[in-house]
């Protein structure tokens, strides 16, 4: 497997999670019959906040790994913030599903996705400085 190869594989991973998510928020807009916005129905609510937030985090990170790939970065880091990304995304989204405040997959998933950035975007920095 190349640095390509696995960039695809999590962008694909990432890209299943992400429709994942949104088939969720449109099963819970059919139940709460709720076309726009959320209606002030919790659940569809809650929804709406794991797919975002997953929108807000995946596409940067994919980025930063397609950036890795192209730079030819050694393939145990390319797999290394592919895996922490995408990990810490479901943990984050199987936290957040569960529960409105504090939770293990949140906080677990939140770091872990704020490692991924930093590490990956670190390693681009020193790489094109280098």
């Amino acid at each position: 497997m190349t640095a390509i190869d696995a960039f695809a594989l999590y962008t694909g991973i990432n890209g299943l999670l992400l429709m994942a998510l949104a088939f969720n928020v449109v099963r819970h807009r059919q139940r709460a019959k709720v076309g726009f916005g959320t209606g002030g129905d919790e659940a569809l609510e809650r929804a709406c906040r794991v797919h975002g937030n997953a929108i807000e985090y995946v596409p940067v990170g994919l980025i930063i790994i397609g950036a890795l790939a192209l730079s030819s970065a050694p393939i145990l880091v390319v797999h290394g913030i592919g895996i922490t990304l995408t990990l810490s995304r479901v943990l984050h989204a199987w936290g957040l599903s569960t529960s409105s405040g504090t939770s293990f997959g949140r906080a677990v998933g939140t770091l872990l996705t704020w490692v991924a950035l930093i590490v990956g975007s670190g390693f681009l920095i020193w790489t094109a400085i280098s």
